[in-house]
């Protein structure tokens, strides 16, 4: 089954936009080496490497060497339009603009993402106060972010499986209706004042078992509300529902602990997860196709499908889905340990907290708003490699930060740099993957989140051992040491255009 569409064929629909009909006064750029005939005017434009030509001609349109003055100015005028339009075209919103049911999944994944946040911000400020009079504080607060991603183990490739065979939307609505009554039984628990922190743990657990089943259903439901060409632009927007509410979510979670209390927190978590389920109750899935083959087999037969696509079909997801351990595994335990590096070594309380973890959500924002603006420039594969080691570089320069203005660039451009790889591995993941695989393959790139309960733990010892300076520091280093065996090991990914 082929699941890659030809290039060719993708950039023949790029022309059967608006404003690039044949008729039409715009053109593109194309590189030409014989540019000596080109007049000073094209030149100041494009400069001595490009000329302007037609789209659907090889021929260029060289003016001549001396034109009237009203000839120049309508040169003049066809350059600079050409020119607005080459730079100008901003595509960041067009999913958003042409899809009316990617509208509704991108407002109830704003919902679901902020409740997230807003739940690891508050459980981990949470625990520390519980446990703030014990010997090991560092370890629980660290343990409880962790505890979220475990069901991801266990439940993420079967949710996957449920939904490739029954319907995602559905699957999703209930999921979340479930985890606001949850959420706010906890928040009435907190106000009780009999909240001990293994009651967090509990809640964590059940709220990370439904986060593992609706995540990648949440992902896969993409491809079903944009046809495929604007797979990759629909997926980048969808990664502000992320970056937008950790920005969001942990900045108002902060001031909310400083100031109310933590049953405020939870109460517009469960409100939040009621505007998922609003939201989702009028989409539609225009874009999906049933699988009827995966129907008929059984749950494992199905699941093994999943995994032979993954590893023998498509090699590079493989590829992807191994790297993606680097971010999701090794370097994210820095962000459980900000409540702690935020008072151990800024001395700062939870409101600046709030702020630190509000702004990995400003860095990944910035990277999907230009990978949705502009789409890809460069070779994806090296952006995936290249944004790894950058994150570990500045997780590693982060661990000798004392201001906060500092640390608070510092993890910008760390967020920025695991933006840019979710970002761009996400997208090529979805797009090459058939929807009938979809909602399995999308958990099988979740699953490596899974694994960030052991490292959360062994890192969590170690920072009892030591200092939570020397903790950060050797994380960074061994994403970094990761980052250079896995450009040398994955040829595939270096060579993905």
């Amino acid at each position: 089954m082929n699941v890659s569409e030809p290039a060719a064929r993708v950039k023949g629909r790029a022309w059967a936009l608006p404003g690039h009909g044949e008729d039409e006064l715009s053109t593109r750029l194309r590189p030409r080496h014989d540019a000596a005939k080109m007049n000073r005017l094209t030149k100041s434009w494009f400069g001595p490497e490009l000329v302007a030509v037609s789209p659907l001609h090889t021929g260029c349109l060289e003016l001549p060497e001396r034109a009237g003055s009203r000839a120049g100015a309508e040169e003049l005028l066809i350059n600079k339009r050409t020119q607005l339009s080459w730079l100008a075209r901003i595509r960041t919103f067009d999913s958003l603009r042409l899809y009316r049911d990617y509208r509704y999944l991108w407002a109830g994944n704003f919902c679901a993402n902020c409740a997230q946040w807003l739940q690891l911000l508050s459980v981990g400020w949470l625990v520390r106060d519980l446990t703030a009079s014990t010997g090991s504080s560092a370890l629980l607060v660290v343990t409880a972010g962790g505890l979220n991603t475990v069901p991801v183990l266990f439940l993420g490739p079967w949710g996957g499986v449920l939904g490739d065979r029954i319907n995602r939307r559905k699957l999703v609505m209930t999921l979340q209706a479930f985890m606001a009554c949850t959420a706010l039984l906890f928040a009435f628990l907190v106000r009780s004042d009999y909240i001990e922190w293994w009651h967090a743990y509990v809640y964590v657990v059940v709220g990370g078992s439904c986060h593992a089943v609706t995540l990648p259903l949440r992902q896969a439901l993409v491809a079903n509300t944009v046809p495929r060409e604007s797979v990759v632009n629909a997926f980048a927007s969808n990664i502000f529902t992320v970056t937008g509410t950790r920005m969001l979510g942990p900045f108002i979670g902060g001031v909310l602990i400083a100031t109310l209390g933590f049953f405020w927190n939870f109460a517009w978590e469960s409100a939040l997860y009621t505007g998922t389920v609003l939201a989702y109750w009028r989409m539609r899935t225009p874009y999906s196709h049933g699988n009827a083959a995966a129907v008929k087999a059984s749950l494992l037969s199905s699941l093994k499908e999943g995994i032979t696509y993954v590893r023998k079909g498509e090699r590079v997801i493989f590829n992807l889905i191994v790297l993606g351990l680097i971010p999701n595994a090794v370097l994210n335990p820095v962000m459980f340990l900000l409540p702690i590096f935020t008072t151990e070594v800024l001395h700062g309380g939870a409101d600046l907290g709030g702020i630190l973890l509000s702004t990995t959500g400003l860095g990944g924002f910035i990277a999907a708003f230009t990978i949705a603006s502009g789409g890809f420039k460069s070779r994806r594969g090296l952006v995936c490699l290249g944004a790894i080691a950058a994150s570990s570089v500045c997780i590693i320069i982060l661990s000798q930060a004392r201001w906060p203005v500092v640390a608070i660039l510092l993890v910008g451009m760390m967020s920025f740099a695991q933006g840019t790889f979710r970002t761009t591995s996400g997208s090529v993941i979805q797009y090459m993957t058939p929807d009938v695989l979809r909602g399995r393959v999308t958990s099988l790139q979740s699953y490596a989140q899974g694994f960030l309960i052991l490292t959360s733990l062994l890192i969590g010892w170690f920072i009892d051992l030591t200092t939570v300076v020397i903790g950060i520091m050797t994380i960074g280093a061994v994403g970094l040491g990761l980052a250079i065996l896995s450009s040398l090991a994955f040829r595939r990914v270096r060579q993905l255009a």
